[in-house]
């Protein structure tokens, strides 16, 4: 079905997939709506074209694809996960809206002559404060910011993030529990972007490096910190950390195993430059190779002789079990016979039986007060 630019889009028809789709996850939200309706209108008030329009955390597609389906083509769209610029090429294609959009990654050439910026608002404050700082670095010095998120997950931190960069800042009313913030003005920026910022941790010999959207930024998530004290009774060989986050595991086992091939891969783009960060802080740059990718989809099978894992048991705001659930499958496909996959998760998980199942023989390495560590070992196919 092709969207008709006559008549009220089919959010409807938009669908996660490949990323897990379940009853409570959803391809798009009222949010989405309100900035897709809000970017037509500035087009229109502006005179813009599709080419002065950046959208920023666009989901599933839901905003940029709003917009091409009112004429508004050549829009520029950063969207971080993996997964999600799967689904919205698929989106795109679905609604015969393919090739009308233009992805790019988060840098320079995102911004530039961007008049008009829709922001898709993220949870944390540190992601937020990146993104205003390259809006208000890169893009002309009329841009308007509109930036809109749930009501429940707003707080008035964003409105302060959001006045260190632009000299006006005003919030709307809200329309089905969103709201949207307006930025324009931007102050003039420090000679270097704020991020990635760095942190050095002796007590495991690694320095992080962190862009604004990574998970925990360089503190050292505590269940990654507990599968560390396990690098050293891991085999050497291929190895892949799989949802590398900023790169510790990937890091710890290259420095630990000096003669192994390292793969670092995760699904989200804040992630991947975050880890290519903390590779060169180590001296590891020429060694591990960083993928932005899902589930190691790049990766062949039977490929890695070790995978080092630390699943999400989130999807967005939601508790889910179908991010893990998916990586252990990719990681059975990815291990040759014989390959290792040790995980380490919260303690309160029954993942033991999930992993036997996907992969193999699944032995407790280590357990603590909150994390559990497992060895499972790729079953050999039967004769």
């Amino acid at each position: 079905m092709h969207a008709d630019p006559s008549g009220p889009f089919p959010y409807e028809l938009l669908r996660r997939f490949p990323d897990v789709e379940a009853p409570n996850l959803y391809a798009w939200d009222a949010t989405d709506r309100l900035l897709g309706d809000r970017g037509i209108a500035e087009a229109a008030a502006r005179g813009l074209d599709g080419g002065e329009i950046t959208v920023i955390g666009d989901g599933y597609g839901a905003i940029a694809l709003r917009l091409a389906a009112a004429g508004l083509t050549g829009v520029r769209v950063y969207e971080d996960l993996a997964t999600g610029r799967a689904a919205f090429a698929r989106n795109a294609e679905a609604l015969g809206l393919a090739g009308l959009q233009r992805q790019g990654e988060f840098d320079a050439e995102l911004l530039r002559g961007a008049r008009l910026v829709l922001l898709q608002l993220p949870r944390g404050l540190a992601e937020l404060e990146e993104i205003a700082d390259a809006v208000a670095r890169w893009a002309p010095p009329n841009v308007l910011l509109v930036a809109g998120g749930r009501v429940k997950h707003m707080t008035l931190a964003m409105n302060d993030v959001l006045q260190a960069a632009f000299g006006e800042v005003r919030a709307e009313l809200a329309v089905q529990k969103s709201r949207l913030l307006v930025a324009e003005g931007p102050l003039p920026v420090t000679e270097r972007p704020p991020y990635p910022v760095r942190a050095t941790h002796d007590d495991v010999g690694l320095t992080l490096c962190a862009h604004g959207g990574a998970f925990a930024g360089t503190k050292l998530d505590l269940g990654t910190r507990f599968l560390l004290g396990f690098v050293e009774r891991m085999p050497a060989g291929a190895a892949v950390d799989l949802g590398c986050g900023t790169g510790a595991l990937a890091a710890a086992y290259a420095l630990a195993h000096p003669l192994a091939e390292v793969v670092a891969t995760d699904r989200s783009g804040w992630a991947v430059r975050s880890a290519r960060a903390t590779m060169e802080a180590n001296g590891l740059g020429g060694r591990v190779a960083v993928e932005h990718d899902d589930a190691a989809s790049l990766r062949a099978e039977g490929s890695a002789d070790v995978v080092l894992l630390n699943p999400p048991f989130h999807l967005g705001a939601s508790v889910h079990a179908g991010a893990a659930l998916r990586l252990f499958d990719a990681a059975a496909r990815i291990l040759r016979p014989g390959g290792e996959l040790w995980t380490v998760y919260n303690a309160h998980l029954d993942y033991r039986r999930q992993l036997q199942a996907a992969v193999g023989r699944t032995s407790v390495e280590g357990t603590s007060r909150k994390f559990t560590v497992t060895r499972s070992v790729r079953r050999r196919p039967r004769p």
